[in-house]
């Protein structure tokens, strides 16, 4: 097992190379692939959701991937497949799957939103259960994943059941400016179709890793997580029942994707992906960092110590470095914009820095920044 662990770290290895930037993506779409759990990308056009979830699907190498873009008047056959007219005038109504979602191993359906009412309720049972069911027909799916894409969240409460089958939520938006000639390069290699050698991993592997991720001991975490599930639900994040267990299957993945077999306190930082709404995410950020960064175990998972409480100090620095920059003068106009960005994202860190003293000190030199920049302007 060890072995099919290293080959999916390799798969997704090569998919944070290939998308700079995305690691926090990639990452999140691992762990739902090992839990065999539905993963929602949030993001506006261009953010590269499509491109990521092709890339992965195709390092499953004996898999089949079906991939649609759903429109209001995408037709259950465009997903299903039509009625097998041979079987038709014998009197059976069965569905000829072939090359169709009831027969693939990885699937993506974007602008799930779209879904309209003739394809929603098999669709439902497809997310959830991994059932196709339709009239008399009833077929277990051999999905080892279904990942929806969206640049808008649902509005329609029709919909919310359908959002609800996607355990984990993740925010895809543009890369940080300092990674933009990175992406530039990458992206020319991608369109050039330049061959690189890229790691497979076969369809059972990853199935006895999913039955592997159910064997994780979580019972060193189980007091804590319990407590934390009671804490969102008093600040008002509604999870269900269902919900809770099923998150359950992340944690565990999160531990067996580090090479652990048991959950530790860090393996939490699923939690930070299960917002409902985008005021939801700054929430979750601060509860989820406040009760896992005491953890220091040496088999975290990255992004557990990726996005933990900022040092005061890092952050300081990185808004003298851009105080000096602006003082030089003489920026073009792209240059200036940079540092506007970088300087929202200080701001927004800021905003988690536990001693008040510095949190304020550091405010007040953001904001000195700030007046000089509107000045310029």
């Amino acid at each position: 097992m060890t072995q099919n662990i290293e080959k999916l770290n390799t798969v997704l290895n090569h998919v944070k190379e290939t998308f700079v930037g995305k690691n926090d993506v990639v990452d999140l779409l691992g762990i739902c692939l090992l839990a065999r759990e539905n993963a929602f990308l949030y993001g506006p056009p261009g953010t590269a959701k499509s491109a990521i979830v092709r890339t992965l699907a195709k390092a499953v190498k004996d898999g089949k991937n079906f991939e649609y873009l759903l429109t209001r008047f995408t037709e259950p056959n465009e997903i299903f497949g039509p009625f097998d007219i041979r079987k038709l005038k014998e009197g059976e109504l069965l569905t000829n799957t072939e090359g169709m979602m009831p027969e693939a191993s990885m699937i993506f359906l974007d602008e799930i939103f779209n879904a309209n009412s003739a394809i929603l309720n098999s669709l439902l049972m497809a997310l959830n259960e991994k059932i196709f069911k339709r009239g008399k027909e009833t077929k277990h799916l051999p999905a080892l994943m279904f990942v929806g894409a969206s640049n808008v969240l649902p509005e329609d409460e029709t919909l919310n059941a359908l959002f609800d089958r996607f355990l984990i939520r993740i925010n895809v938006d543009y890369v940080n400016p300092d990674l933009l000639q990175q992406v530039l390069l990458a992206g020319r290699k991608l369109e050039n179709d330049i061959e690189t050698e890229t790691p497979e991993i076969l369809s059972h592997e990853i199935k006895e890793l999913q039955n592997l991720c159910k064997t994780v001991d979580l019972r060193p975490i189980y007091e804590v997580y319990l407590n934390t599930i009671i804490s969102l639900r008093n600040t008002g994040i509604a999870i269900s029942d269902r919900r809770a267990v099923k998150l359950q299957n992340l944690i565990a993945a999160s531990a067996l994707i580090c090479g652990r077999n048991e959950a530790i306190i860090s393996d939490l930082w699923v939690l930070k992906h299960i917002w409902d709404t985008e005021e939801q995410i700054e929430i979750l950020e601060g509860i989820i960092n406040r009760t896992i960064e005491k953890d220091d175990h040496p088999k975290s998972h990255p992004q557990a110590l990726q996005n933990k409480t900022p040092n005061p100090e890092e952050v300081m620095k990185d808004v003298k470095i851009l105080v000096e920059k602006w003082n030089q003068g003489s920026l073009s106009f792209e240059e200036q914009n940079v540092i506007k960005d970088k300087l929202r994202y200080l701001q927004t860190r800021c905003e988690w820095i536990r001693n008040p003293e510095q949190k304020q000190y550091i405010q007040h030199e953001i904001e000195n920044l700030w007046q000089k920049i509107l000045q310029t302007v």
